[in-house]
């Protein structure tokens, strides 16, 4: 009889819920704190009331889920029938919140693989479905750890941002980085490397850029098996439009995931986000 292993990973992965709930995946909310109010991402906060407050110059801070958070997640996972947890989160570059599962995993009730994918939003979202995926198929925590580790390394995270003013007050990206983008008034391409948010390109005007967007996106794609996310804070018609172009562009595409990102990387991207996260199955 194979081993049930249990896939835990952080509300930043913005997978769908109907996707939790096939896969049996547990997401620990990340914090969002907007003036003196403490709020769990998913259930207590939306994206679009951090863009409000964003819009508004309100202060808007985030933090991780502390080891207690995580150790009563584990312990219930276990409870539930679990031999074996595998937790994947975030790039431990943008918080504090694979620290926290680490420590939380020493006191589990059983064996806990800790995992900085390096990752975030779906790109996140597609290690944890391939875990879940692989352990569904009777891999065990080691199999469904490599299946995460490998989806990681091949998938790619590109985005745009209408400033990168927000990513400097997170402190999520250099002031170096955030003058160039800011210089000349162009409008800044982004991607994940190495667990980091950098800047790939600078274009002249929006429009110039979401289309270099899809140009890099479709690119990457190739005509192999291919997932892609296409996520949004406050602009889901340029979402929708994006997702509808990548359709006819991508010949291999398997799944399309169109979403609004949550409430913590609404606040350190603010309103006017488009990104696309390409995955190959």
């Amino acid at each position: 009889m194979s081993r049930h292993v249990a896939i835990v990973t952080d509300s930043t992965a913005y997978l769908p819920r109907t996707a939790l709930e096939r896969h049996h995946i547990t997401a620990v909310p990340l914090t969002v704190v907007l003036g003196d109010q403490a709020l769990e991402e998913g259930t207590e906060i939306s994206a679009r009331s951090v863009a409000e407050a964003l819009q508004k110059r309100r202060p808007v801070t985030t933090s991780r889920p502390s080891p207690t958070v995580f150790g009563e997640t584990y312990r219930k996972v276990a409870a539930a029938g679990a031999d074996a947890i595998v937790s994947l989160h975030l790039s431990s570059e943008f918080s504090g919140t694979y620290d926290a599962a680490v420590l939380a995993a020493k006191d589990a009730p059983v064996p806990v693989h800790v995992v900085d994918t390096g990752m975030v939003a779906m790109a996140l979202g597609f290690c944890a479905l391939a875990a879940a995926e692989t352990a569904e198929a009777g891999g065990d925590a080691d199999d469904a750890v490599a299946a995460a580790q490998k989806r990681a390394a091949g998938t790619s995270a590109y985005f745009y941002v209408d400033t990168l003013d927000y990513l400097r007050r997170g402190g999520r990206i250099g002031a170096a980085q955030a003058l160039l983008g800011s210089a000349l008034a162009v409008k800044p391409l982004l991607q994940l490397a190495d667990g980091r948010i950098e800047l790939l390109e600078k274009v002249r005007t929006a429009s110039k850029a979401i289309a270099r967007l899809e140009e890099i996106a479709a690119e990457r794609a190739g005509e192999g098996q291919v997932d892609i996310a296409v996520h949004h804070l406050a602009a889901a018609e340029r979402a929708d439009a994006l997702a509808q172009r990548l359709r006819e562009r991508v010949p291999g595409l398997h799944e399309l995931h169109v979403s609004e990102v949550g409430a913590v990387i609404g606040a350190h991207t603010g309103p006017g986000l488009l990104g696309a996260v390409v995955s190959p199955r």
